[in-house]
């Protein structure tokens, strides 16, 4: 039986698009890029053969969890890399600079400056008092039961908020790769998600992240380097021949296309920036190194790749307001709006950077770039499931229901069933937000990341005052606060619920929200005189000793 399954998951998608072509009627044809789609079929199977390696070695739940804590640094760098140059990245930044310009590298910047903050506030810290989950670490010296049904619901959020974009992108690229409609290939997608984690575990989603930010980097710096060679390598002769080209003119060089007040500006850089240190599927990762000294290393690697490749991506971004001719049947198609004839890209703006591939390299590039850029979706959706199962299975079932009694067959049960929910709620998610920027869908995960699990976090390990009441009602203060701020703002209220004015004012929440949690936090601490505030007080020189020297650090992560 154990032979079967990669035969059950082909017949799962073949059935998957079957029934999803029988529910909505007959898909968009396109032309067929047959380069493309054997690419694409050679990665996939590719990554199921490790998804099958990977199955036979894990064994336990810290197998399953962290790939056995045996990944080094630098494989973990390139892994987070891979992990974080996600679809939003890849396919929407380029976007955002295509249709935006210069705005657009504020979610490059945005993504970027936050992991100096992870390399020297989180990520030691992190590795030397955490187990599986960053819960683990606020859980320390807190009391365990309400901290963890806190940070599992923010977790679960973050990732669902996360998860959107990743399967908009998947199921836009495949698409346009296959010519079948949408709800088809964001099935395929969930089924292909769930069957890297629920077989493969952490060690099959760290190597698909490794191999695929070789891929994505690689093939991003080619196409930078064809679009450079273009203009001798000239960054003003493509801007000037941008501004020619693009409707806005030189206001593409100029901020303001895409924020237009300082307030936005400011609140969208925090909960960017503040968000990286939040992100429950990017410090998980620090849990896949052996120690301390290992997840250090890690952050730089990671660091390093990722600010190089969102260079890459204002390169590409640019290039293609030059190459991607409006008009063009290749790109566009023609449709009438309002008694006149209105463009609209093929497979949407999110393709912009696969459009711009053909158009560099033809076919076999094109290809290539599809492939990888599924491959840079998947590596991404398979982290984010497995964080969610995880916060589901280890932190609220493991933990709180059973009172840490569960058994490791237990344990990884509920975690397969929790994948198996995760991926059909992703599919709702990725169809009810189809035509949404999948960049900014991202910077929303990241607003409710900074607002929720950043400050908890951080008075967690820095500050002894903290209490398990200031901890919740902080972290959910953030929480509720992102949310409903991002709901009532013109995103959701305007945009998907289609109410003419806003309530709130701003698209971005975190310059509320993020103080607020703190704020909170603070207050019901020092006012919280109950007997298990004076324990948690008295955790504190333990857990900072431990934070600091990672004595028992090894211990821990065994058990």
């Amino acid at each position: 039986m154990k032979n079967k399954w990669i035969t059950t998951i082909a017949g799962l998608l073949c059935s998957g698009m079957v029934w999803a072509d029988a529910f909505t009627g007959e898909v968009e044809k396109q032309n067929l890029n047959m380069t493309a789609i054997v690419m694409f079929i050679i990665f996939v199977g590719a990554t199921l053969v490790i998804t099958k390696w990977a199955a036979a070695k894990s064994k336990s739940t810290k197998d399953f969890y962290t790939a056995g804590g045996g990944i080094s640094g630098y494989q973990n760098g390139l892994a987070i890399a891979g992990d974080f140059m996600s679809a939003a990245s890849f396919l929407g930044i380029s976007a955002m600079v295509f249709t935006k310009g210069f705005d657009g590298l504020i979610y490059s910047t945005g993504f970027l400056v936050g992991w100096p903050i992870v390399l020297f506030l989180v990520a030691e810290r992190l590795r030397n008092l955490g187990k599986f989950t960053f819960s683990d670490v606020i859980a320390y010296r807190l009391q365990e039961t309400p901290v963890r049904l806190f940070a599992a619901t923010s977790s679960l959020i973050v990732v669902l908020l996360y998860l959107i974009a990743q399967v908009v992108g998947a199921g836009k690229l495949i698409q346009l790769l296959f010519g079948m409609n949408y709800l088809s290939a964001v099935i395929i997608v969930g089924i292909l998600m769930v069957a890297y984690v629920l077989f493969g575990g952490m060690l099959a989603t760290t190597w698909v992240q490794m191999i695929k930010a070789v891929l994505l980097l690689g093939g991003a710096t080619f196409m930078s380097f064809m679009i450079l060679y273009t203009f001798d390598f000239s960054f003003e002769s493509m801007f000037q021949r941008a501004t020619e080209i693009h409707e806005k003119g030189i206001a593409i060089l100029a901020p303001g296309g895409l924020v237009q007040n300082p307030i936005d500006a400011l609140s969208l850089g925090l909960g960017l920036m503040l968000g990286t240190a939040g992100l429950p599927h990017i410090l998980m990762r620090f849990f896949t190194v052996p120690d301390a000294r290992e997840a250090r290393k890690s952050v730089v690697v990671a660091t390093g790749l990722i600010g190089y490749f969102y260079l890459l991506t204002f390169i590409i971004g640019f290039g293609a307001i030059v190459f991607i001719i409006k008009g063009n049947p290749e790109f566009f198609t023609a449709i009438f709006q309002d008694g006149k004839t209105v463009y609209e890209m093929i497979g949407g703006t999110n393709m912009v950077a696969v459009h711009l591939s053909g158009a560099l390299g033809g076919n076999t590039f094109l290809g290539f770039i599809s492939a990888v850029a599924f491959a840079t979706i998947l590596a991404v959706v398979a982290g984010l499931t497995i964080s969610g199962a995880s916060a589901i299975s280890h932190d609220i079932y493991s933990s709180v229901v059973r009172k840490g009694k569960a058994t490791q067959r237990e344990e990884i049960r509920v975690t397969k069933l929790a994948t198996l929910g995760l991926g059909i709620v992703a599919i709702v998610l990725g169809i009810t937000f189809e035509h949404q920027n999948v960049a900014f869908m991202v910077g929303l995960a990241f607003a409710v990341a900074a607002s929720a699990n950043f400050p908890i976090l951080v008075l967690s390990m820095f500050w002894k005052g903290l209490t398990t009441r200031g901890a919740v009602l902080g972290g959910f203060a953030g929480l509720v606060a992102a949310i409903v701020l991002i709901v009532l703002g013109p995103t959701v209220w305007v945009s998907v619920l289609h109410h003419q004015e806003a309530i709130f004012p701003y698209s971005n929440p975190s310059m509320f929200s993020i103080p607020l949690a703190f704020i909170v936090a603070w207050v019901v601490s020092i006012t919280d005189k109950s007997a298990q505030a004076t324990k948690d007080k008295a955790g504190f020189v333990a857990q900072y000793v431990r934070s600091m020297t990672g004595i028992g650090a090894a211990e821990a992560s065994d058990h």
